[in-house]
């Protein structure tokens, strides 16, 4: 959440990210991310949002206004990396690839 402009970001299904007002629930603005989401991210010390997807891409997005969200490249990692955790350095950011399990059900 970018608490200084209350916007929460959720990444869906369909290869789109949903930016919505904490104080009215509106969307308010939906850019485009990789496919197979599995976390998102804020860095307030550089504006970006960070969407995490199982198809090896990790789609980067700027917040331009609160209102207004650019796509500023997805950047290749692993197939299926599960969420991931960044540190306090913006430029560094850690992915675990997630393990299938091969029993039934």
């Amino acid at each position: 959440m970018d608490l200084k402009t209350r916007r929460l970001f959720s990444v869906c299904d369909e290869k789109v990210m949903a930016v919505v007002s904490a104080d009215t629930g509106k969307v308010v603005a939906t850019p485009a991310i990789c496919e197979g989401p599995d976390a998102s991210a804020f860095d307030p010390s550089t504006g970006y949002v960070f969407a995490s997807c199982g198809d090896g891409n990790l789609t980067v997005i700027h917040e331009d206004s609160p209102d207004k969200y650019a796509v500023v490249e997805n950047v290749p990692t692993k197939k299926s990396a599960a969420p991931w955790a960044s540190t306090s350095k913006p430029t560094t950011s850690f992915s675990r690839r997630r393990l299938r399990s091969a029993c039934p059900g």
